[in-house]
């Protein structure tokens, strides 16, 4: 068994709990920290990506957003900077959505 999948079974243990009416602030401090934690470290990694991209925005004088778009369109060429510099974008992109999901308000 996989660190992921036990991690993902002890999870599923007390979220069963919780919707059977068990309680803890124990618990919920631990998974706000837990989520504060891993919210600070995506920031941190996004923070990092964009200072990457930067770096490719400033040399060809185009936004990531616009590259992007022209990139994948075919209108750019093949040069190993493109292929990299979308590849950051994928990565900045799956880390702003990572982000949003923990920072989401739980109703």
């Amino acid at each position: 068994m996989t660190m992921q999948t036990n991690t993902l079974d002890k999870l599923k243990k007390l979220e069963s709990l919780y919707h059977q009416g068990y309680q803890s602030d124990v618990v919920d401090r631990a998974v706000g920290k837990i989520i504060a934690l891993e919210s600070a470290h995506t920031r941190q990694e996004l923070d990092d990506l964009h200072a990457r991209l930067i770096v490719f925005e400033q040399e060809y004088q185009m936004k990531s957003i616009d590259f992007y778009a022209l990139f994948h369109a075919g209108k750019l060429g093949d040069d190993a900077d493109f292929f990299e510099w979308s590849a950051l974008h994928d990565m900045a992109e799956a880390l702003r959505e990572r982000l949003q999901s923990l920072e989401r308000e739980i109703v």
